[in-house]
C-alpha cells in the first residue's frame, strides 16, 4: 500500500473553498492585479489618435462591459474556476486533468503556457509605463523610460529574496486601488447617468459593424480582459469562493471607472487626447500625485503577480517534462513561494527589450494582447475536454465551444492586425518559448520510444549470486539506480548492462527508484516492493506536479522507515565496520542516455535532437535535477540505439600478398 510522507508539502486545507475575510483580501492582491490595472490603458487605446465622438465612447463602453461579462465573468469566474485540480488552477493544472483523454492535448497546453510566459514579458512594461507616464501631466518632456527600467529591474532583483512579506501588503493596497478607481468613476458618473445605456449590446454591435477601424477597436477592448488567465492561474492562493465573491467588487469598481472615463470623454467630444490618459484626467489636481503613486504601486503588484505566476508555470513544466530542468529555489517556507533564477533573467531581458523597442505604453498597446489571446483559445480547447470528461451535456459543451471560439477568434483576428504594429514581438517571444517546450518534449519522446526493457525476473539468480561473489570488488554497500520502467516486472536493459557488464558492480543491496508524476498537484506517496528479499528493492514515488523532486531526501526518509520496521539491513558488510555497526555507503548511478551519431534519424528528428542537446547545456544535469547529492552519484553515459545501422559493404584484402 502507498505510504504518505511525514515531511510532505503542506496539503490543501479542508476549508479551501470556505469564504472568509482574509481570503477575500488576499484575492484582491494576488488574483486581480493584472486585470485590475487595465483601466490605465484600455480607453486610451480605444480612442487612439481618433477624434473623441459618441460612437467611440458608447461602443467602447458596451464592448468593455460585455467582454468583462462574457469572457471574464462567465467563462473564467463561473465556468473555468470549476476545473480546479485539488484547488490549483492554471493551464498546466487543467492539462493534467485531461491529458489522458487525448495525446494531442499537449499541444494547446504548450501553446497556452508559452503565450502566457510571453505575456509576462510585456505586462510589467505596459502597466508600469502607463502609471509612470501620469507624471507627464507635470512635465511633458519627462523621460519615463529610465524610471520604468529602474522600477522593473528592482522588482526582478528582489525576487531572489522571496515576496512573502511584501505579499501580505498586496491585499490592502489593491483594496485601496480598486476603491479609488470606483470613487473616481462614480464622481463623474453622477454627472451623466445616461452613459449607462451603453450596457445595451446594440452599441457594441453597431460600432463593430459600422466603424472603419473596428478591428483596432476590438483589439484595444481585448486589453480589458487580459488578466483573466492569470486569475485562473492564481486560484490556489485563496480558493474559488473567495475569488468569485471578490470579483463582484472588482468588476463594479472597474466598470465604474470605465464609465467615469466615458463621461469625461463625452464632455470633451470633438477634441483629441493628444497622448493624455483619461484615467488620470478623472483625478482632481490636488489628488493627482497620490493617484500616480497608488497607480504605480498597483502596477508593481500586477507585475509581481505575473512574475510569480511564471515561476509556478515553469516549475510545473519541469515536472511535466515540457521544459528543461532548471534550478528552483524556495526563499521561504510559505506555500507557493519559489524563485527560478533562469526564468527571472529571461523575463527581465524580455521586459528590457519591450521597453527599449516601444518606449511608451501607447506603442506597447499594439503588442499587448496577441500572445494571451492564444492562451484563451488553448484554455477553451482544454476546457471542452474537461467538460466532456465530467459528462457534461454534449449540447452545452458544443454551445460553450462555439460561443467562445467565435469570440476569441474574433479577438484573435483583431489582435492579428497588431502584428505589424508591434504584435510581432510577443508572437516571436511566444514562438521561441513554444519551440523550447516542443523540442524538449519531442526529444524525450524520441529517446523514450527506443528504450529497451527486459523482464527483471530472468535476472534474479545472477543478481543474487553477484551480491555474494567476493571475486568481484564491492562497488558500494547500497547501490541505487533511477529507473523509468513503470512496471515492477520490467527494467531497462541498460541498467543490467551497467551492473553486469560495464565493470560489474557488486553491492549488498540493489535499489531501483522510480518517480511517477501524478495528475494531482501535491501527491506525496511511496510504495516498496521487495523483489529479492534483502537484495533487490524497488521504491515507487508518486509525486504531484507541484512537488519538488528531492530524491536524496525522499529516499533517505524511506530507508529510515524501512530500517525502523526491520524490513532492510543497511549495516556495512565490511568486517571492521560491521563490528562497530557502521552504516554502509550509498551510491546513486545515473545513466545518461546518449543518441549515437551513427543512428539513422529522420531530418526533422535530427534537428530536434540537436536543439535538445543545445538546451541540455543550459539545463541542470540529471543528478541535480532530481536533487541528488553529487558526492554520492556516479554518471554513466550509455549509447541509445535508435535504429539499425545501414548495411555496410566492405571487402577484406591481404595487403601483403
Amino acid at each position: 500500500m502507498p505510504r504518505n510522507f511525514e515531511f510532505q508539502l503542506v496539503e490543501k486545507t479542508k476549508d479551501f473553498h470556505k469564504l472568509n475575510g482574509a481570503g477575500l483580501l488576499i484575492s484582491l492582491g494576488v488574483i486581480f492585479g493584472d486585470i485590475g490595472t487595465s483601466p490605465l490603458y484600455v480607453f486610451k487605446a480605444i480612442i487612439g489618435d481618433d477624434v473623441i465622438n459618441a460612437d467611440l465612447i458608447y461602443g467602447g463602453l458596451s464592448c468593455i462591459f460585455w467582454t468583462l461579462t462574457l469572457q471574464t465573468t462567465i467563462k473564467y469566474v463561473i465556468i473555468t474556476l470549476r476545473a480546479d485540480n485539488k484547488g490549483e488552477g492554471g493551464i498546466l493544472s487543467l492539462f493534467s486533468l485531461v491529458k489522458r483523454r487525448a495525446k494531442w492535448l499537449i499541444f494547446p497546453a504548450m501553446i497556452g503556457a508559452a503565450s502566457l510566459l510571453a505575456d509576462g514579458m510585456i505586462t510589467p512594461p505596459i502597466t508600469v509605463s502607463s502609471a509612470i507616464e501620469g507624471l507627464k501631466i507635470y512635465n511633458k518632456d519627462l523621460p519615463t523610460v529610465p524610471i520604468v527600467i529602474a522600477i522593473i529591474s528592482v522588482l526582478f532583483i528582489i525576487q531572489r529574496f522571496g515576496t512573502s512579506v511584501v505579499g501580505r501588503l498586496f491585499g490592502p493596497l489593491m483594496f485601496v486601488w480598486f476603491t479609488m478607481m470606483g470613487v473616481l468613476g462614480i464622481g463623474y458618473l453622477v454627472e451623466l447617468p445616461g452613459i449607462l445605456k451603453a450596457i445595451n449590446p446594440y452599441y457594441a454591435i453597431h460600432i463593430l459593424i459600422t466603424y472603419p477601424d473596428a478591428l483596432f477597436i476590438l483589439g484595444a477592448v481585448f486589453l480589458c480582459t487580459t488578466g483573466a488567465e492569470a486569475l485562473y492561474s492564481d486560484l490556489g492562493h485563496c480558493g474559488r469562493s473567495n475569488v468569485r465573491i471578490s470579483w463582484i467588487y472588482v468588476k463594479i469598481c472597474l466598470l465604474m471607472n470605465y464609465f467615469g472615463q466615458g463621461v469625461w470623454l463625452y464632455q470633451h467630444q470633438g477634441t483629441y487626447l493628444n497622448d493624455q490618459n483619461p484615467f488620470y484626467l478623472l483625478m482632481p489636481q490636488w489628488f493627482l500625485t497620490s493617484g500616480i503613486v497608488i497607480a504605480t504601486i498597483a502596477a508593481i503588484i500586477a507585475s509581481q503577480a505575473m512574475i510569480s505566476g511564471s515561476f509556478t508555470l515553469i516549475s510545473e513544466g519541469v515536472r511535466l517534462n515540457i521544459w528543461p530542468k532548471v534550478r528552483i529555489n524556495y526563499p521561504s517556507n510559505q506555500k507557493g513561494q519559489l524563485y527560478v533564477p533562469s526564468i527571472n533573467t529571461i523575463l527581465w531581458l524580455g521586459c528590457m527589450v519591450v521597453i527599449l523597442i516601444f518606449r511608451e505604453s501607447r506603442n506597447m498597446e499594439a503588442a499587448y494582447g496577441l500572445a494571451i489571446n492564444l492562451t484563451f483559445v488553448a484554455t477553451t480547447i482544454l476546457m471542452v475536454a474537461y467538460l466532456l470528461k465530467r459528462h457534461t451535456s454534449k449540447y452545452l459543451v458544443g454551445l460553450f465551444f462555439i460561443t467562445y471560439m467565435v469570440i476569441e477568434l474574433a479577438f484573435l483576428a483583431a489582435n492579428g492586425v497588431k502584428i505589424e504594429h508591434g504584435g510581432w514581438l510577443t508572437l516571436l517571444l511566444a514562438s521561441v518559448l513554444f519551440s523550447v517546450m516542443l523540442s524538449w518534449w519531442w526529444a524525450r519522446k524520441i529517446k523514450n520510444n527506443f528504450v529497451r526493457y527486459v523482464d527483471i525476473e530472468n535476472y534474479y539468480p545472477i543478481l543474487s549470486e553477484l551480491t555474494a561473489d567476493e571475486t568481484v570488488p564491492r562497488f558500494a554497500s547500497q547501490l541505487v539506480y533511477l529507473t523509468s520502467a513503470n512496471f515492477r516486472s520490467e527494467i531497462e536493459s541498460k541498467i543490467l548492462y551497467s551492473i553486469l557488464q560495464k565493470k560489474p558492480k557488486r553491492a549488498d543491496v540493489y535499489w531501483l527508484v522510480h518517480v511517477d508524476v501524478t495528475d494531482e498537484p501535491y501527491t506525496s506517496e511511496y510504495k516498496v516492493d521487495h523483489l529479492i528479499k534483502g537484495k533487490l528493492i524497488r521504491i515507487d514515488f508518486r509525486l504531484g506536479f507541484r512537488v519538488e523532486q528531492r530524491i536524496s531526501l525522499l529516499f533517505r526518509k524511506v530507508v529510515e522507515d524501512l530500517v525502523k520496521n526491520n524490513e532492510v539491513e543497511i549495516t556495512s558488510r565490511y568486517k571492521t565496520l560491521q563490528k562497530y555497526h557502521m552504516v554502509g555507503d550509498f551510491r546513486f548511478v545515473v545513466l545518461e542516455k546518449v543518441v549515437s551519431r551513427s543512428n539513422n534519424l529522420k531530418f526533422i528528428q535530427r534537428i530536434v535532437m540537436d536543439f535538445y542537446n543545445l538546451l541540455k547545456h543550459f539545463s541542470l544535469s540529471e543528478e541535480r535535477g532530481f536533487g541528488l547529492d553529487s558526492s554520492f552519484v556516479t554518471i554513466e553515459r550509455v549509447p541509445l540505439v535508435i535504429s539499425e545501422t545501414k548495411e555496410i559493404n566492405i571487402k577484406r584484402v591481404d595487403w601483403y600478398s
